[in-house]
């Protein structure tokens, strides 16, 4: 199965091409950019580089993977929308891919991961060996250093996302990774992995840009 992982959903956009056989998976191409906005200028660009690089056509896919959320709104529904566009166009199936499981899989063990929300709070969810221990919770930085806490136990812990810094005090000894955006590599794993359903994104929170009148977005 090839399968095309992307992610616009934090601080870059990334896509790569994964390929999984009999033998294993392996990433055939890997692009990615660190940026906090443009991606929907890039992505498309982007997707076509990966796929020359892996020297496939689009219409070799069977299955695209792409970040829903937590993150940027615009971003999210860039990388969404892109993974519908193309799916239906190709006829295969798009899998949505939450970004906080994408960053944990950068780990093993014990893994948190945290994006910053602003308005001091975090997006947090907590793994153990890729199962979840906690649905993802948009949480007050204190209350999300105690559920960590609660959670740890004292064991060795990875932070991974933007907001590991702000937990970096309540986690001492903790190994910190803090990459721009989800690698489209893990991404792909996981899409290939998990059942079909439709893509939605994956909103925690309201947005904090609104329309005149007082709607959101």
């Amino acid at each position: 199965m090839l399968v095309l992982g992307l992610d616009t959903c934090l601080n870059a956009c990334s896509v790569a091409i994964l390929e999984v056989g009999p033998g294993g998976e392996r990433v055939l191409a890997h692009w990615s950019e660190a940026m906090a906005r443009g991606h929907q200028e890039r992505l498309a660009p982007m997707a076509e580089a990966v796929m020359a690089d892996a020297g496939l056509a689009f219409g070799r896919l069977q299955r695209i993977g792409a970040t829903v959320g937590p993150g940027s709104f615009t971003g999210l529904r860039v990388g969404v929308a892109f993974a519908k566009g193309l799916g239906s166009a190709l006829s295969i199936p798009t899998v949505g891919v939450g970004s906080l499981e994408a960053l944990a899989a950068a780990a093993t063990g014990l893994v948190a991961a945290a994006i910053d929300a602003r308005r001091d709070q975090l997006y947090l969810q907590v793994f153990e060996d890729g199962e979840p221990l906690m649905a993802p919770d948009v949480l007050p930085i204190g209350t999300a250093a105690a559920r960590l806490a609660e959670l740890g136990m004292g064991r060795a812990l990875t932070l991974v996302g933007s907001g590991a810094p702000l937990l970096a005090g309540t986690a001492p000894g903790a190994r910190m990774l803090t990459p721009e955006g989800c690698d489209a590599g893990h991404v792909a794993r996981l899409a290939a992995r998990k059942l079909v359903a439709p893509i939605r994104p994956l909103y925690l929170r309201a947005p904090d840009a609104k329309l005149p009148g007082g709607r959101d977005p």
